[in-house]
């Protein structure tokens, strides 16, 4: 496994939090659920503005399951 492995899904932001902090509901497949997402560094410095019902490319390390992140919003 390398480096650059990633693991990216599909979600949906139900909630929209304070501190650029979101909920995504991932797909019925995946254990996880709701989860609290933060946004990748591009997209803040890009001012890239999200939305309830948005849908979301996320990614999370394998390394360490503690970083997940908004990387792409789909249109």
């Amino acid at each position: 496994m390398s480096k650059e492995d990633k693991i990216e899904v599909e979600g949906i932001i139900i909630k929209a939090l304070p501190s650029l902090v979101f909920e995504v509901q991932l797909p019925d497949d995946f254990w996880w659920g709701i989860i609290k997402w933060y946004l990748s560094w591009k997209m803040r410095n890009n001012y890239i503005k999200l939305i309830e019902w948005d849908k979301v490319l996320v990614e999370l390390s394998p390394y360490d399951t503690s970083k997940w992140r908004i990387v792409f919003r789909n249109k």
